[in-house]
């Protein structure tokens, strides 16, 4: 007995340590949480199509088990309810300040979304009549790939040093924009980010939450947007302006941040914002943004 004692102890380490959280409908139609499984050939949790079943709250204390489940359809890493505040942040790359005329940020700009802009990694970005034509203008629909930070744990007020503690694990998300709402008829002579920014569905995020185990530096990962396969975004985040142990650090000043709380982190360039003749995203364009050793949401534009 003292022998069996022991294994199990051993092995317990190896079940507690999270690689790839993922949310998912199994093909026996329940809903769990998964350590996701990836093919060889990839790291791309998109491509995942098993887990190892956790138990327990991914964002407190939590085993996963040997429990292997098919993944039937991937949802976002955490339930839109779980997440207290989505939290973004604009023109955090100098590449993307130029393109679109705006001069370089002394300090992260910051605004928010509602949960209800969060969006599965697969389901359509819905785009209701009023931001469609209305009258004497186009819709403006672009596209923003980004890293998301996902926190764990209650910050305020934290130092840069300490910021990375508090947060769970990384992922990649699409920031939504219209630019008709957020610049042109949105509160000149400064954008209004919440009209542009804040449909429900506008905020599709995933494949998976990569924990710090994995992802030791966030400013090393390539970020990309392909638009009907055409790759329109490519860039590191090594060259965020504000990286993420500072984005965190300011987010946390003199306003709590909780568990389940997730920070967009701002895009970098090749939007269609500034370009002389831009190409708005219409009707059933599919838009795939990536992560590096994340993966991949793939969404279609889809007016209702």
């Amino acid at each position: 007995m003292r022998l069996i004692t022991i294994s199990i102890t051993l092995a317990l380490p190896l079940l507690a340590s999270a690689q790839r959280f993922v949310r998912f409908i199994s093909t026996d139609n329940k809903e769990y949480y998964g350590d996701a499984i990836l093919p060889s050939d990839t790291t791309d949790a998109s491509k995942s199509k098993s887990a190892r079943v956790i138990t327990g709250d991914i964002l407190g204390e939590f085993t996963i088990t040997n429990q292997a489940k098919t993944i039937k359809t991937l949802l976002s890493p955490l339930p839109n309810e779980r997440v207290r505040t989505v939290r973004c942040v604009g023109f955090n790359y100098v590449a993307h300040s130029e393109e679109a005329g705006v001069s370089i940020p002394q300090w992260p700009i910051l605004f928010y979304k509602p949960w209800t802009a969060l969006n599965t990694p697969s389901d359509p970005i819905p785009v209701t009549a009023g931001y469609q034509t209305q009258g004497n203008f186009t819709s403006e629909m672009d596209y923003e790939t980004e890293l998301v930070v996902v926190i764990k744990k209650k910050a305020f007020n934290i130092s840069d040093d300490e910021a990375l503690n508090h947060v769970l694990g990384y992922s990649v998300g699409h920031d939504v924009s219209h630019r008709g709402w957020q610049i042109d008829r949105g509160g000149q002579p400064q954008p209004q980010y919440s009209m542009g920014k804040g449909a429900d569905g506008w905020a599709p995020w995933g494949p998976a939450i990569v924990s710090t185990n994995i992802i030791k530096d966030p400013q090393t990962l390539n970020l990309w947007t392909k638009v009907n396969g055409v790759t329109q975004q490519n860039d590191t985040t090594a060259n965020m302006i504000f990286g993420v142990k500072h984005l965190v650090s300011f987010f946390s000043m003199g306003t709590t941040l909780l568990p389940g709380d997730v920070i967009f982190t701002g895009t970098p360039s090749g939007v269609q914002l500034g370009k002389a003749n831009p190409n708005w995203l219409k009707n059933g364009d599919v838009v795939e943004v990536g992560l590096e050793n994340v993966g991949t949401c793939t969404n279609a534009i889809k007016y209702t």
